[in-house]
Formats: structure tokens, sequence, C-alpha cells
């Protein structure tokens, strides 16, 4: 399984360049599962979600899918506010 990391910030100013950074890794990675760490985060708004949902979309795209693994409690609050854990947990 490959393995990407979020960074220690993502919000809203910093979304576009993060997604831009993990979509040309994601083109990189082989297995059919591709693991991205959020254990870095330490501050992040909603599009910390956002950037994962569209890495999620991109991967299954690709025929792959996402796993979210070292999820900070917040973000895994907003997720489940947000409706989206149960998408970004395979």
């Amino acid at each position: 399984m490959a393995l990407l990391a979020l960074p220690d910030r993502l919000t809203l100013a910093e979304a576009d360049l993060t997604l831009s950074r993990l979509g040309d890794e994601l083109s990189r990675q082989p297995g059919a599962t591709v693991e991205v760490d959020a254990g870095s985060l330490r501050v992040f708004d909603s599009s910390a979600l956002a950037v994962l949902l569209e890495l999620r979309r991109c991967l299954l795209s690709q025929g792959k899918s996402l796993r979210v693994s070292g999820w900070p409690g917040r973000l895994e609050e907003l997720a489940s506010l947000y409706g989206v854990r149960d998408l970004l947990a395979t």
C-alpha cells in the first residue's frame, strides 16, 4: 500500500497547492489502495475534507481506493458532521 501524508496546515489557503502536490503523487503510486496519513494535521478547516474527497474521486477514476489514517479527533468529528466519514473509511 502506498502512503502519502497531509501537511501540518491545510486550510482554504493551502488546499489548491496541497491538492496539486498530492494529485501529482497519486499517479505514481502503485497498488490498489493509497493511504493518506492525516496525523500531521494541526491547523485545518473543512478544506482538508474537500482535499481528501477530491483525492478519493481521482483514485476511484483510476480504479483505486483511498484509506485515511492518523485521523485527528477534530477532523474525524468534521467528517462525521458533514456525513462523509464513511466515504473516507475505505
